[in-house]
């Protein structure tokens, strides 16, 4: 591991005093999608507790004599209790420590932040918040691919694609969710494809719609298929797609035939200026 020796802007930068521990989001994948506010907290800390989605570098710009603690959690594979999470964040706090927990995405997108900061203030442990890019955002803008667009959807719906059991939750009223927005975001949803395109199927959203699944987004190793609700299953089969990766239901994915900026930064040239066949320049509304 290397110390970076970037400097922040001067400021009145918050400081992580010792028995405090703050949650802190670092982005869907790419270091330079950290907030100043995380470089700040990751050269200050103690002891970093970080998930399995974090970036090896961004723990590079951590301290240099920084303890490191992994708390992954990957589906299929061992991981550690979120209990035994929570109340090891307790102990480091009260032994004195600065503590960063550090996870990916936002934490409280998904990321059980909110069970984490309400189990240390429970214990008297104070605590600050630091937000960071959500994958469903920020992985889907590397993919060229606007979570909302004025011709296509003026609500977004987020959801997770399993629940505390690793199960697909069956709170989840795929009418409702249907209805309600033009454009869903699935986080967490590649291992209960078959019932997620069920559920939307059988609500009533067309076989022809468009579908993106955006794998280790913002990394090198981004993966984007595009298909439709009808074909995803096969395609994800026949792409050999794995997880993590967020899947994106809607005609908002269309657009990324106009702005993959990964590929027109290759030299490449766009798919289709008009993809959503309006007939018109972009600027004109």
């Amino acid at each position: 591991m290397t110390e970076s020796t970037l400097s922040l802007p001067s400021g009145d930068w918050p400081e992580l005093t010792p028995g405090w521990v703050w949650l802190c989001g670092a982005g869907p994948g790419d270091p330079g999608l950290l907030t100043l506010h995380a470089v700040n907290a990751l050269r200050q800390a103690d002891v970093i507790v970080y998930d399995a989605l974090v970036a090896p570098q961004i723990l590079d710009w951590a301290r240099a004599d920084a303890e490191m603690i992994y708390a992954g959690k990957r589906g299929g594979k061992p991981s550690a209790k979120q209990v035994d999470i929570s109340l090891r964040l307790v102990d480091l706090a009260r032994a004195g420590k600065r503590v960063l927990r550090l996870k990916g995405g936002d934490p409280f997108v998904f990321g059980r932040g909110g069970e984490e900061a309400q189990t240390l203030i429970q214990h008297g442990v104070p605590v600050r918040i630091i937000p960071g890019i959500s994958a469903g955002i920020g992985g889907l803008a590397y993919a060229g691919i606007p979570v909302t667009h004025r011709d296509v959807n003026q609500s977004v719906t987020f959801v997770t694609g399993h629940d505390q059991r690793g199960e697909t939750p069956e709170s989840l009223d795929w009418d409702a969710l249907s209805r309600a927005s033009g454009v869903l975001v699935i986080y967490m949803g590649m291992k209960h494809a078959p019932v997620i395109r069920s559920g939307l199927l059988g609500a009533g959203r067309s076989e022809d719609e468009p579908v993106a699944i955006v794998s280790q987004a913002t990394t090198p190793n981004q993966k984007v298929l595009e298909t439709t609700l009808g074909a995803m299953l096969d395609d994800i089969a026949a792409t050999k797609m794995e997880p993590p990766a967020i899947i994106c239901v809607g005609r908002n994915v269309l657009m990324r035939q106009v702005l993959d900026w990964q590929a027109l930064e290759r030299g490449e040239t766009p798919r289709n200026l008009d993809p959503l066949g309006r007939g018109k320049p972009a600027e004109e509304r």
